[in-house]
């Protein structure tokens, strides 16, 4: 005899309202973004939502992490794989620059764009915590390549890492603000050529 299942079912594609939820905080921010947004577009009422994810600040979290792990991973993996810090800062925006003109999605970055006007701290702190972080990981790559000699002895890594920074995150205001993916790949190239040269 078959056991019976407990439990209701969920009426809902948990991985399909998340994606949902993520274009519409991609494309409109944290703060503006309402649950009503958000039962909107995943086609779900509001007890469903919060059972499934939690709260508004829990499902942001979440969606955080999942585009951290797609749409977001092309950082991770430029800064990664590749043998310098030159190419992999060079891989870094130039991927970037198609990546933030998909018209698959949203443009720009998730990351920087949902903090316009973000009231909230903790969930400012959660942001600003993931762009510093980048930050540190490209400061890595350029200290680790001073101290093997690919770069020049005196090469400042904190500066050269926020410039850097600088170049991402105004190239992905800037795709938000209709720039081409040909455009901010000429940005890229102009940005690739304040780097001091080899040091070997």
């Amino acid at each position: 005899m078959a056991t019976k299942q407990r439990g209701r079912p969920r009426s809902f594609d948990r991985d399909k309202a998340l994606e949902q939820a993520t274009m519409e905080f991609w494309r409109r921010g944290y703060e503006v973004t309402s649950v009503a947004d958000l039962t909107r577009v995943m086609g779900i009422g509001a007890p469903s939502l919060y059972a499934a994810f939690g709260d508004k600040r829990s499902l942001f979290e979440e969606v955080l992490r999942t585009y951290g792990a797609t749409y977001g991973a092309f950082a991770t993996r430029a800064l990664a794989e590749e043998p310098t810090a030159r190419a992999a800062v060079t891989r870094l925006l130039h991927e970037a620059a198609s990546e933030f003109t998909d018209p698959a999605h949203p443009y720009g970055c998730l990351v920087i764009s949902a903090a316009a006007n973000c009231t909230s701290e903790c969930v400012s702190t959660t942001l600003r915590d993931r762009r510093n972080a980048g930050l540190a990981a490209i400061e890595s790559r350029i200290a680790a390549d001073i101290a093997a000699g690919r770069l020049p002895r005196g090469t400042d890594a904190g500066t050269l890492a926020r410039l850097s920074g600088a170049v991402f995150q105004g190239m992905s205001q800037q795709a938000r603000d209709g720039a081409t993916r040909a455009e901010l790949e000429a940005v890229a190239e102009a940005a690739m050529l304040a780097w001091p040269p080899d040091g070997r």
